[in-house]
């Protein structure tokens, strides 16, 4: 009988562990987690601090017992610390003090830790992080003690921070949105990031762009004074709590000190089927290296790419072949009433790839304007300006508009690595009140064609 040992019990290791146990029952699997939060949607975090999901238990995926239903020993609140590669033994500390687990494969899925700014006092009353349960129960707590309309300040404007700027405004909080750069989601550029931007203010958030923290000092009362710089000069504003979600980095100590390598943004280095390169020891999720369809290798730490890796390793430890299939970075935020999505490439990313770019934005209804209720998509094509191939798109516009759909069309079609002429001609749906005899995905890749056009025609003509 096999023994498969995981450590880390979020998408990477649970997807490990179910595919092995899906393709044959008699493995014995142990999954090893340093808190006590198996399997729970880390995504789903801001939902719950908002009130949209009523339970805290509602985050959990599957519940502990569901995974040893599944045939998992799951050990929580234990820590890794080192791994002997030569006798196969894993060294924990947990409830029963310290031991040592035999593997026949390990899987490292140590995922991603909260990057810390300089001059945050963390761990004092009212300076929370947000990337684990543990941190959102904190948050919660704290915030259950707030009267309603206090001050409340989040430092960081991606996916995290936007969410949870729109759940605090849901829970009557007067709420400050600090972004370093010049509008929020710094994924999208700037055109298409604005429009989330002015949806948050719209929603009665004070958005602070172009603005660094500088320093976070006590005041009066239990609150917090918050220095910012920008290029129009220093400010401050003073709040009961404030939260921080700047991003994240690989944890990666474990895996190096087995003798894993490390690539892009220090994560850990695996080949396409997820091995380490050390003798039975693979890694998954956001802890390693991105395979990317266009960019070769990158770090690009999402939830769904965890699941995906995780599951080929989950494959691959009992003798399989599978290989990771490769990201296009696909990904998409609700804000508001507002959604943004994007894949594959922003133009200034294309640089590796030695191409001539082209972006072209347009503007298309997301269906027939006859029928009631349509809004406009702000839709962003990169291309290959020379082969015409697909390399990247942006979405933005209403939450009623189907932009997930429209995204992952055109992150289908990154995946097949087809061009924006082959996006014009798919078959796609249509109903006027959904869409157009030539979808909004369409009108956008025929904007980008005349632009190429036009593009390539000035070229010849100089």
């Amino acid at each position: 009988m096999t023994h498969l040992l995981a450590v880390g019990g979020s998408d990477a290791g649970i997807a490990a562990a179910l595919r092995a146990r899906e393709l044959d029952p008699t493995t014995d699997v142990t999954v090893v987690l340093a808190d006590e939060f198996p399997n729970f949607s880390i995504c789903g975090i801001p939902y719950w601090v908002s009130g949209d999901v009523a339970t805290e238990a509602s985050l959990a995926h599957r519940t502990r017992t569901d995974l040893e239903a599944a045939g998992m020993t799951v050990r929580s609140s234990t820590w890794a610390s080192a791994v002997d590669v030569d006798r196969r033994r894993l060294s924990v500390t947990g409830p029963a003090g310290e031991e040592q687990i035999a593997y026949d494969e390990l899987l490292i899925g140590t995922g991603a830790e909260p990057v810390r700014p300089a001059g945050v006092p963390f761990g004092e009353p009212g300076i929370h992080l947000l990337h684990s349960m543990t941190d959102a129960e904190q948050v919660v707590a704290a915030l259950e003690l707030l009267p309603a309309g206090s001050r409340v300040a989040v430092v960081g404007a991606g996916y995290i921070g936007l969410e949870m700027t729109e759940g605090l405004v849901a829970r009557g909080f007067d709420t400050t949105l600090i972004q370093r750069g010049p509008e929020v989601l710094s994924t999208l550029d700037p055109e298409l990031g604005s429009l989330v931007t002015a949806e948050v203010r719209r929603h009665g958030a004070t958005v602070l762009t172009g603005s660094t923290v500088t320093g976070i000092t006590p005041a009066d009362g239990g609150q917090w004074r918050v220095a910012t710089s920008s290029t129009s000069g220093d400010a401050e504003g003073t709040f009961a709590l404030v939260v921080v979600c700047v991003g994240v980095r690989p944890v990666t100590g474990l895996a190096v000190a087995a003798g894993a390598q490390l690539g892009q943004a220090g994560a850990i280095v695996v080949d396409a089927s997820m091995r380490t390169g050390v003798p039975h020891v693979w890694a998954a999720g956001d802890c390693v290296v991105t395979h990317h369809r266009l960019l070769g290798t990158t770090w690009l730490p999402l939830g769904t790419t965890a699941h995906k890796q995780g599951r080929v390793a989950g494959e691959n430890m009992l003798g399989g072949s599978k290989t990771f299939a490769g990201s296009v970075g696909t990904q998409v935020v609700k804000v508001f009433d507002l959604v943004a999505a994007r894949t594959g490439l922003r133009q200034h990313e294309t640089s590796p790839l030695e191409v001539p770019p082209l972006t072209r934005v347009t503007v298309a209804d997301d269906h027939k304007r006859y029928y009631p209720g349509a809004v406009p998509l702000t839709i962003s094509v990169t291309g290959d300006q020379t082969t015409g191939r697909l390399l990247g798109a942006q979405i933005g516009g209403q939450r009623t508009a189907e932009i997930s759909k429209r995204i992952d069309t055109f992150a289908t079609a990154l995946h097949a690595e087809l061009t924006v002429d082959d996006v014009i001609d798919l078959d796609l749906s249509y109903t006027p009140p959904l869409g157009s005899p030539w979808d909004a995905v369409q009108v956008a890749a025929q904007g980008w064609e005349r632009a190429a056009a036009a593009a390539n025609q000035a070229a010849v003509t100089d």
